[in-house]
């Protein structure tokens, strides 16, 4: 959690701020070590089952602490915590009077929208850091393709990269390829106004000081790749730390991965695909059947690809109020979320220069107006509900 603007909030709304875990995760095992045994066991693992824990621990709160029965609840979340946060006001209005959700990607299901839009986000971000850029790494994948296909090119490779693991074959190549392409879109995530530690520990705009190694696209093979990995070296290894590279170590591999991983094999099936032309990635179509067969292999389940719009009716969604959608405009993550008003209380607020939930972070001196102006603007929606709520009570 980046703290931040909800201690700030709390302050001056003299709330409360309680955390709930979601289950699963952290210490919140409901058959502790057989938790993740077998399907059988993470059966009880959906967004559903998280709301209505909130929705019981939120019961439970206002009739053990002192002045709180009739105290007015509003979620906040960003990321799948916000979209936690719109679905909760949803599904559970007489529990909470409003959600903030942040950077939350509720339409990135089904065919809502484009496949390809996460990816030419990030794309875009890179093209606007510095010339040269996105196409310097467009033309990384052919280089690394070319020298993979030989063993003293895989060597060189792996030193080049300086991979704790030597690179064997073509499979270990493409993950050689997966990795780069991870750590480009965990940049554009954290493409923050400030030094930052999210992720990583991160220089301020980080991707701009990527983008000072890749100004020559045009370079041969060997040249480009070098300086792809100096490029890299800003996010791994900005405190200068690090004697190799294990590409099985990105930086949101820890969140909680197993959990998530399974989510995404039942209800979180947000479709994905790249084209190379929008984008700088290799093209890449959406294959749910492989997704399906993968998660079958490790679960024993399928994924429903259209339970989540039944469960939360996608973009129909009018009928409720009292739910701030924000979304920076850096986020590849903004391509499934609402960025338009629907109604007077359903309000989408866009932060131009803002990455992924840099709303919910700290104030910062460097702050760009726009993200001051959309913390400022969610404060004022926040005490509107409050005093609604207080109103009708």
């Amino acid at each position: 959690l980046s703290k931040g603007f909800m201690w700030d909030v709390a302050e001056e709304l003299n709330a409360m701020l309680v955390f709930a875990e979601h289950r699963y995760y952290g210490e919140s095992l409901p058959f502790g070590n057989e938790s993740f045994s077998d399907s059988k066991h993470l059966n009880y693992l959906t967004s559903e089952q998280a709301l209505a824990d909130f929705a019981v621990l939120i019961e439970y709160l206002k009739e053990t602490i002192a002045g709180a029965r009739h105290s007015p609840v509003i979620a906040i979340g960003g990321s799948y915590g916000g979209m936690l946060a719109a679905w909760f006001r949803m599904k559970y209005p007489h529990v909470v009077v409003g959600a903030l959700a942040a950077s939350a990607p509720i339409w990135q299901f089904g065919d809502l929208v484009p496949c390809g839009a996460y990816f030419a986000i990030v794309t875009d971000d890179f093209k606007k850091s510095g010339t040269g850029c996105s196409e310097s790494i467009r033309n990384s994948w052919d280089a690394i393709n070319h020298l993979s296909s030989t063993d003293a090119g895989l060597q060189w490779l792996s030193r080049t990269f300086h991979l704790c693991n030597p690179l064997k074959n073509l499979q270990d190549a493409a993950m050689l390829k997966s990795w780069l392409s991870e750590t480009w879109i965990d940049l554009a995530m954290v493409d923050y106004p400030y030094k930052a530690d999210f992720l990583q520990p991160l220089p301020a705009w980080p991707i701009r000081e990527v983008c000072k190694f890749l100004k020559d696209p045009s370079l041969p093979d060997k040249l480009l790749l070098q300086n792809v990995f100096q490029a890299i070296n800003v996010y791994y290894n900005y405190t200068g730390e690090a004697s190799c590279f294990d590409m099985s170590e990105t930086a949101t591999k820890n969140l909680g991965q197993l959990g998530w991983y399974y989510q995404v094999c039942t209800e979180m099936v947000m479709p994905m695909c790249t084209d190379g032309v929008h984008d700088m990635f290799e093209p890449q179509k959406w294959d749910f059947e492989a997704l399906s067969d993968e998660c079958f292999r490790l679960w024993g389940v399928r994924p429903r690809p259209s339970w989540i719009l039944s469960m939360y009716g996608g973009r129909n969604i009018s009928s409720h109020s009292n739910i701030i959608f924000s979304n920076g405009g850096l986020d590849p993550w903004s391509a499934g979320g609402v960025t338009q008003n629907i109604t007077d209380s359903l309000v989408a607020i866009v932060i131009p220069d803002g990455a992924h939930h840099l709303d919910l972070r700290s104030r910062n001196p460097c702050d760009p107006k726009s993200v001051q102006q959309a913390r400022a603007l969610e404060v004022h929606y926040m005490k509107q509900w409050i005093a609604e709520a207080k109103h009708q009570h």
